[in-house]
């Protein structure tokens, strides 16, 4: 008899690099493909500066480092390929690329130095840009020389604002409320139902813009998906949402990645700073239809008021997290670089609203005229400019990024991994079960 031979050991990175061999194609990939490559989109990603993906050799280090990836149709080795292809359709209808956290992994382990985590977030730009509702404000908002414009429209609007104001009044019967118990309010040169009226109305139009990509989005990504997975092994949509809603909280995805850790706490800071700056903005706008506020509503708040407080620590978690992101660009420079203008323009216009605020308050306190007045002015002119171009920076990631994980739980994305890992493993238990059984066998 002859001694049998070894069985090999399996273990995750294996399973992981079996899984990019014997993973299936969907349907639409059955049988030949004809690529017709967009050499635009292969232009494009080369002005984001990633020319490099063209030396990738599908190695699949990629997918097997990363943490987030799946053993079933993994990422991003799949997604390079596109990209080398110029496949700009699968690519900006893909999940994946949003389900990836830039943690970088990847482009640390790279042995052709691909920067693979820095090539997703360029096709992620170029998703915004394709889903941006009107379009020519997606390229505006991306391209530097159209800066200059960009600030003057929040300002020339904010300024008209401020002209009409009076004639409005008169001509709608507005009085604004009178007597000594606010001393050094704004609502003289700033009376809440303009500023109430004037955001209200262009987050209406911010909502609407987001809302067209979100859904052209989720159309996008339902092509190619078997419709017997999402009702064999998808989710109810409102689960699904339920799920993503803890996960972001949470930031479970950054605790994954090993080389995103110390980025965890700037996200972090930089998440949890600027909601709550958005539910002090909340709280103030309804304040007049606010059920929960009993009596006399007095803004501008004092200072060791609650919201006040709430406001001022969000305002220094902003601040600080900030800083923490641009000290991580710098410092890790050399491997992963230090970002596009489509990173800056976002870190810029949030620390500039995080540090015109507190000057705005500062003013307020020393009661100088007119000069916080102006601050103020200032400071809402760039928070007329963060929500006006939500749709199309790179905060647009908050509805895009969920909407992709949405989608992952409702079609089954983690539980088909699962399953496609232990079929793959139960196979491979039987082929090796007969290989020993044959060798056993044998005189």
């Amino acid at each position: 008899m002859e001694a049998a031979e070894e069985i090999p050991q399996v273990t995750p990175k294996t399973r992981a690099q079996e899984s990019l061999r014997t993973a299936p194609a969907p349907p639409e990939e059955s049988g030949p493909v004809r690529l017709e490559p967009d050499l635009d989109f292969i232009r494009a990603l080369r002005k984001h500066g990633v020319d490099d993906y063209k030396k990738c050799m599908q190695c699949g280090t990629c997918s097997a480092t990363c943490d987030l990836s799946p053993d079933h149709e993994p990422f991003p080795r799949k997604e390079l390929a596109w990209a080398v292809w110029g496949m700009r359709d699968r690519l900006l209808r893909d999940p994946d690329v949003w389900l990836c956290h830039q943690c970088n992994d990847c482009s640390t382990r790279c042995p052709r130095s691909v920067r693979p985590g820095n090539i997703l977030a360029a096709v992620r730009q170029e998703g915004v840009l394709h889903y941006a509702f009107p379009r020519f404000l997606g390229r505006w908002v991306n391209q530097p020389e159209w800066l200059p414009l960009l600030l003057g429209i929040p300002i020339a609007l904010l300024t008209l604002a401020l002209v009409w104001k009076d004639p409005i009044e008169s001509a709608l019967g507005i009085s604004r409320p009178a007597g000594d118990r606010i001393l050094y309010n704004y609502s003289s040169v700033f009376p809440h139902w303009m500023l109430n009226a004037f955001f209200g109305f262009f987050s209406l139009l911010a909502l609407v813009a987001i809302l067209v990509g979100v859904v052209c989005f989720w159309r996008a990504m339902k092509v190619g998906v078997p419709p017997d997975r999402v009702a064999n092994l998808g989710r109810g949509v409102v689960p699904s949402i339920f799920t993503t809603i803890k996960t972001v909280f949470t930031h479970d995805d950054f605790v994954q990645c090993t080389r995103a850790s110390p980025r965890f706490l700037s996200h972090l800071c930089v998440f949890f700073g600027f909601l709550a700056l958005t539910l002090v903005t909340l709280w103030v706008i309804t304040a007049r239809y606010n059920p929960l506020i009993q009596g006399e509503f007095i803004y501008p708040f004092a200072f060791l008021n609650p919201w006040k407080m709430l406001a001022n620590v969000g305002g220094i978690a902003l601040i600080a997290g900030l800083l923490l992101m641009i000290r991580d660009r710098f410092r890790d420079r050399e491997d992963l670089g230090t970002g596009s203008y489509f990173d800056w323009a976002l870190i810029s216009k949030l620390l500039l609203v995080a540090i015109t605020g507190f000057i705005t308050e500062v003013l307020h306190y020393l009661r100088l005229e007119p000069h916080r007045h102006i601050a103020y002015f200032v400071h809402l002119a760039f928070v007329f400019a963060i929500l006006m171009y939500l749709p199309y920076s790179k905060l647009a990631h908050l509805a895009y990024r969920a909407t992709a994980m949405v989608f992952a739980e409702h079609t089954g994305r983690h539980v088909a991994a699962a399953s496609s890992v232990a079929n793959s493993g139960q196979a491979r238990g039987e082929e090796e079960g007969d290989d020993v059984g044959r060798t056993t066998a044998a005189p």
